[in-house]
């Protein structure tokens, strides 16, 4: 029997609303009521803005993404809940899933969130997976000189990852100097992008500028490895592939979640990829990345502010009272 719900649909570029949805289960389906979801601010403000590629539309989709791009599309991945229905019920799970009340999902993609991940901290369950993904493609190394650029929910999810590499030196590196307790407190250094140490054996750029790139680049030691973890959306972005780039011998990788690199493919499938994800998450620590919280009911209001907002990590959106 279908149940009703609500969820955030954006009508039009930088338009929100909450509209009605029925939840329809299927077989082998669960049935979920949500209790946070988290917004992840670099690329819903992308979609927020219509600026997905017409060339990516398809690999952009969200898993459960309802509708198109640019618009209207229900768009969103970061949804913690707890089950109702069947023998699974009142399992607290994560599933990458838009911001809604309630909703229907196959089994198997209703991941649980482990003993010891407060529900209220597994919305980071998403970013830290693709902190995980960018860390392979980075082959980081114990002992290894790591900076990570752009020390943003995703960034600085690669800094705690690499920190805990034995022997690793890491460097968030950020314009906001504001950064720098986050960075100590994952372990960290800090430096602003004008004082930022060269000679680095592994760079990660997840500050979606050229100017970020640009100083990847330029802090690369010999031979180093540049990993693009950023995505720009439409639009070019200048690459600065002149002076010492190539005398230097610099690789530039790209990282995207959607794929497990191929040193892991053989092995790893999205579900143990996701197990592993929330179980980093048992740190208390990383309470940190929740820069602010919104009840469901007043996203209309606030979506467009919390994406604008330069100080915005995870957004956690509360639902129920």
């Amino acid at each position: 029997m279908a149940q009703a719900a609500r969820a955030l649909w954006i009508v039009a570029p930088e338009q929100v609303d909450l509209r009605p949805v029925a939840v329809e289960p299927g077989p082998g389906d669960v049935v979920i009521e949500t209790l946070y979801t988290g917004i992840s601010r670099g690329t819903e403000r992308l979609v927020f803005q219509g600026r997905v590629p017409e060339s990516e539309h398809a690999t952009m989709r969200a898993p459960l993404q309802e509708g198109a791009f640019p618009a209207p599309v229900k768009y969103g991945y970061c949804a913690v809940g707890r089950v109702s229905t069947g023998d699974r019920a009142g399992q607290v799970v994560f599933v990458l899933h838009p911001h809604q009340t309630r909703f229907a999902c196959p089994a198997q993609m209703a991941v649980p969130v482990p003993n010891g991940v407060p529900p209220a901290r597994a919305v980071l369950a998403a970013n830290m997976e693709t902190a995980l993904n960018i860390l392979w493609d980075a082959q980081v190394a114990p002992g290894d000189r790591v900076a990570v650029i752009g020390a943003g929910t995703v960034g600085a999810l690669v800094g705690y990852l690499a920190a805990r590499v034995p022997g690793t030196d890491v460097t968030l590196i950020d314009r906001d100097g504001a950064r720098a307790a986050l960075a100590e407190a994952f372990g960290c250094r800090f430096a602003q992008p004008e004082a930022a140490q060269g000679d680095a054996d592994v760079v990660i750029h997840a500050s979606a500028s050229a100017a970020g790139l640009g100083t990847a680049i330029g802090i690369a030691g010999v031979e180093a490895r540049v990993v693009e973890a950023s995505w720009y959306g439409s639009g070019e972005t200048p690459v600065a592939l002149g002076g010492a780039f190539h005398q230097r011998r610099l690789q530039i990788i790209s990282s995207q979640v959607g794929r497990i690199p191929a040193s892991h493919a053989a092995r790893w499938d999205y579900r143990r990829r996701m197990e592993v994800a929330l179980r980093l998450l048992v740190d208390p620590v990383l309470d940190r990345l929740i820069s602010g919280e919104t009840r469901f009911d007043d996203l209309p209001r606030d979506y467009a502010g919390i994406l604008a907002a330069a100080g915005t990590l995870c957004h956690r959106v509360r639902y129920g009272a």
